[in-house]
């Protein structure tokens, strides 16, 4: 499924249109990435959560040249399902 089914969907269940289903989905979307990248938990009950997390530094190595390199820390977002979803997914 992609963005565009999505929207179908998420229109077809709510009896808003396309353009609101849009809007909502984008608006929801970019309140759960500024959230996470502020260092901030999203839970959603029953769906899952979002939260960031950092991945320490690391021994890397160049496909192409085989040298070693170290790959630096990053903070990177983190998604856990929550109970109802694992469920669903079974």
């Amino acid at each position: 499924m992609n963005k565009a089914d999505l929207v179908d969907k998420v229109a077809k269940q709510t009896d808003l249109t396309k353009v609101q289903s849009e809007q909502v989905i984008d608006a929801a979307l970019e309140v759960i990435a500024k959230a996470v990248a502020k260092g901030d938990e999203v839970k959603l009950v029953g769906f899952g959560t979002f939260s960031r997390t950092v991945r320490k530094s690391r021994a890397g190595r160049n496909p192409k040249t085989g040298t070693k390199l170290v790959i630096p820390a990053a903070k990177v977002p983190k998604f856990k399902a929550g109970k109802d979803f694992r469920d669903l997914c079974r």
